[in-house]
């Protein structure tokens, strides 16, 4: 039987500011350092040491020699250690949804956001002037307040007119001048964002020796209302579409001439990753088309085949590649495809359902027991290439009536009544490229550190991502746009210890 054995342990994230570089026309966001007090405060994780303590110090170089060992293994040091020095981190996290984030910094003065990045939509939008927004949240470890963009204050600001390519709400305009205002509406519980869009510089470095720094002017949602999850823990400081829309950032940077119309998204197993825009992946990555709607354009792949362990099914089905979900969702045939031979190949006692987590196939693990094996899940696409999972299970850590600690492992996939999308989940362990100019989707295994050679050092099949999530949030295309796409129904929301008390899906 095709098997991987997992070891549980704790994985414990030690955070370091770096960024990435390669060659003319790539770029990355500055990303604040991850013991930076915003980012701690907002990570809000126990145990993280304080600020200036010989912990904390311990635990930066504890995370240097482990950064530096894993740069060293790849290609050019100097380029390597140079690329890191600059900042291009993302974070996923669990209690904003468990998706990825990246503080990108707007405007003149500079102000950061720490938005969540979404290749499932097209507009980036940020709260600004706004009258119903999230202007700080409360953690553990105290108040953390967001920026809030204003025009009125950012000397580079304008607003975008309505005669203007971009704006597609022109018939609620009265006039060609005047600013074009915009409503993106999401499925989950009456969720939108309203307000104008408006034209900025987003602060970029050039991702090379040189680090140097590029002010792209780009168009973004200046959101005035926001409304349902994004008031409740979802993009709650904005939200960046990376979809094939014109009015994305990928698309703008790419008409201006100043990246190649392509970008890549790497998602690391421990929570960390990195977005780099002009990157058009390596010779040696897996490839598959994409399929593309005229009028509904999204990452839609075509897949021919499906392994677990043993069992090996040819099936013809599509599927979206949306980092703004953070679980797989599939429907029949492909979902009981996985879910059935999975189980049938488990080798724990399968746990009793629960109502207060979406995943339906879940496997309870022994007080003794510290590691398990699992069937390996392979994906094959459209012209043969495998897509191998590293990563389609969460760990789940809860406790019993004697208040001891019990553990259970679930396959982290939902059955969906409409249309499949393989969410971040199955990306982790994987450097992925949305390639608009080839109009492929590329990814090859990655570690997330290496900047050059992705595959020095591949994640392992049998490593596990330890935490489990505290909600599930699906920002992706919204429902009545005409780029948009159809949604799957989205997990009932709960009080959920496991899960949180907040589960969505967004749909554009």
């Amino acid at each position: 039987m095709d098997l991987s054995v997992v070891v549980i342990f704790t994985v414990v994230l030690w955070g370091s500011q770096f960024g990435f570089s390669d060659a003319f026309g790539t770029f990355g966001f500055d990303i604040h350092h991850r013991y930076s007090d915003p980012v701690k405060g907002i990570l809000d994780l126990d145990g993280l040491p304080e600020k200036g303590s010989t912990h904390y110090y311990a635990a930066m170089a504890h995370r240097d020699r482990l950064f530096h060992g894993r740069r060293l293994a790849g290609g050019s040091v100097e380029s390597e250690l140079l690329t890191f020095s600059g900042g291009n981190e993302t974070y996923r996290i669990s209690s904003l949804g468990f998706l990825h984030y990246a503080n990108v910094t707007v405007g003149t003065p500079n102000l950061s956001f720490l938005v969540a990045l979404d290749t499932g939509s097209n507009l980036f939008w940020l709260p600004c002037d706004c009258s119903s927004c999230v202007r700080e949240i409360k953690t553990r470890s105290g108040q953390v307040d967001f920026n809030i963009y204003s025009r009125n204050t950012s000397s580079t600001s304008t607003p975008v007119p309505c005669n203007s390519n971009f704006c597609q709400e022109q018939r609620q305009c009265s006039a060609p001048t005047n600013a074009c205002p915009y409503q993106v509406s999401y499925l989950s519980s009456n969720t939108s964002s309203t307000g104008i869009l408006v034209e900025d510089v987003l602060r970029l470095t050039t991702d090379d020796s040189q680090l140097k720094t590029v002010d792209a002017r780009i168009k973004f949602g200046c959101g005035v209302i926001q409304t349902g999850s994004f008031l409740d823990g979802a993009a709650p400081n904005g939200l960046f579409g990376l979809g094939i829309n014109n009015i994305s950032v990928p698309s703008i940077l790419a008409s201006e001439g100043l990246a190649s119309n392509s970008f890549s998204m790497c998602f690391g197993a421990d929570g960390l990753g990195r977005i780099r825009f002009g990157d058009n992946g390596s010779s040696d990555q897996g490839e598959t088309p994409f399929n593309l709607d005229q009028f509904h354009p999204t990452y839609n792949i075509s897949l021919t085949q499906i392994s677990v362990g043993d069992n090996v099914t040819n099936v013809e089905f599509t599927a979206i590649f949306d980092s703004g979900t953070s679980f797989t969702y599939l429907n029949d045939p492909a979902y009981s495809i996985i879910t059935e031979s999975f189980n049938s190949q488990a080798q724990d006692k399968r746990h009793q359902s629960d109502s207060d987590i979406p995943f339906k196939y879940c496997y309870e693990l022994s007080a003794n027991q510290t590691s398990f094996e699992t069937p390996n899940v392979n994906l094959t696409m459209k012209g043969g290439d495998q897509f191998n999972l590293t990563n389609p299970f969460l760990l789940f850590s809860t406790q019993d009536n004697y208040l001891q600690d019990t553990y259970f492992y679930c396959l982290a996939v939902v059955k969906s009544g409409d249309v499949n999308i393989i969410g971040q989940n199955f990306m982790t362990g994987y450097h992925v490229v949305f390639d608009r100019e080839k109009m492929v989707l590329g990814w090859k295994p990655s570690n997330c550190y290496d900047a050059k050679e992705s595959n020095t050092l591949p994640i392992n099949p049998k490593n596990n991502t330890g935490v489990p999530p505290t909600a599930t949030v699906n920002p992706e295309a919204t429902s009545g746009n005409k780029n948009g796409s159809p949604a799957p129904p989205p997990p009932t929301a709960s009080r959920s210890p496991l899960l949180g008390s907040f589960a969505s899906t967004l749909i554009l």
